[in-house]
């Protein structure tokens, strides 16, 4: 008699990932055929609900209060791991940032551990998550408790690379975004320019003042900023401008103190020019990125079992991401995985094709199979008591609780 030995659960995820390869690029491809920026994703997130409810998920479409949020859970299990898919686009240029690769891998990824996830003990959550590239879709989701009780969290973001790069090495900005507003008086350009308070003076002397602040500044810090709105007509001096503006670091602390700084700026601004001025931040602040290094190390294994190259070397860190967020406060991974043979970089529409080629096919399959192998490693390995423990002690609420300033 020949006795069968049981096939391993990460086999059986991989093999899961591949038997709906055609039905999972169907999705991609429709992701990146239809971009939708922030908060607009209507198709997108109704698609990936729509996969997963057919596949047995229970699922809430516009959760936590947001109208393009989903979330699908399958499974009982106490070790509740929370797969995020993103799926917004980038103005005017589409998926230039592959989301669609980023939404198939999650979903993927989380149609394959639902059939594993009795035996490994999984509640396996797929989380569809609006605004990352602007609007903070995650952090908001934080604050309103889409990981309570969540025990892992992980994605995988797609990069124009050769090989690719070690999951540790890998990490992303803290950044705030605000808007600074002047007001000053309003006068006829010609008739009576002296008794206008210009307002587009001050938003001049506040941005020169930040490009002579950048000498000053540590290296690694980003100072970004733009007039929003100048003025109305070259007859009126204008008594309102508005700017905005946004800081980068690679840790919280850094970033702070230089946007006191850069603040300073506007203060003297308005000071030099008499106009009075108001800060606001003009969408959740991005927390800089925590790799867990067990799930990291699990990732980077993952690769390697399907024939990829992981590259150690230096750090690289670029970018901002509201994962991030979630990084500071529930175990999370957030890798690169690269798609090979691209020819563009992100952000630009030689990526976005890339995106939705064959490199982005075989990035977003491969990263599905990478998530789902690290899941259940995490879940059945050694190291899931201690997940499941530092789960059961976190503090109620502790998930929402915001870092630095308001």
């Amino acid at each position: 008699m020949t006795v069968t030995a049981p096939i391993a659960l990460t086999d059986r995820v991989e093999a899961a990932v591949r038997a709906r390869s055609e039905q999972l690029l169907r999705v991609s491809h429709a992701v990146h055929a239809d971009p939708e920026t922030a908060f607009e994703e209507h198709h997108a997130a109704e698609l990936l609900a729509s996969e997963a409810e057919r596949a047995g998920f229970a699922v809430e479409r516009g959760a936590y209060g947001l109208p393009t949020a989903f979330e699908a859970v399958a499974g009982t299990g106490p070790f509740r791991v929370v797969v995020c898919a993103e799926y917004d686009a980038l103005p005017g240029i589409g998926h230039a940032c592959g989301h669609n690769v980023i939404a198939t891998a999650g979903l993927g990824a989380a149609l394959a551990l639902a059939e594993v996830a009795d035996e490994a003990g999984l509640t396996v959550v797929l989380l569809g998550t609006p605004a990352e590239e602007h609007g903070g879709g995650k952090a908001i989701l934080l604050e309103r408790g889409a990981w309570e009780g969540a025990t892992i969290s992980l994605m995988a973001h797609g990069t124009a690379a050769a090989e690719d790069v070690a999951c540790s090495l890998v990490g992303t900005q803290a950044v705030d975004r605000f808007d600074v507003t002047f007001t000053g008086r309003v006068a006829h350009a010609a008739a009576a320019p002296h008794e206008a308070v210009n307002a587009a003076d001050a938003a001049t002397l506040a941005l020169s003042a930040i490009g002579l602040l950048r000498q000053q500044l540590v290296d690694g810090i980003r100072v970004a900023a733009f007039v929003e709105h100048g003025g109305d007509a070259t007859n009126i001096v204008p008594g309102m401008t508005r700017v905005r503006a946004e800081v980068r670091a690679h840790e919280l602390d850094v970033m702070l103190d230089a946007k006191r700084r850069v603040l300073a700026c506007f203060e003297g601004a308005a000071i030099a020019t008499g106009c009075t001025w108001e800060s606001e931040r003009a969408e959740p602040r991005y927390d800089e990125l925590r790799q867990d290094p067990t799930l990291a190390a699990l990732w980077d294994d993952a690769l390697r079992a399907l024939g990829r190259t992981v590259a150690g070397g230096g750090e690289r860190v670029g970018g901002s991401t509201d994962m991030g967020n979630v990084s500071q406060v529930v175990p999370s991974i957030h890798p690169m995985i690269a798609l090979l043979g691209a020819v563009g970089v992100a952000h630009t529409p030689a990526f976005a094709a890339d995106a939705g080629g064959p490199a982005g096919d075989v990035a977003a399959l491969d990263a599905a199979i990478g998530l789902a192998r690290t899941v259940v490693a995490a879940a059945t390995g050694p190291a899931a008591e201690a997940f499941l423990q530092a789960a059961r002690t976190r503090t109620p609420g502790a998930t929402t609780h915001a870092r630095g300033d308001a």
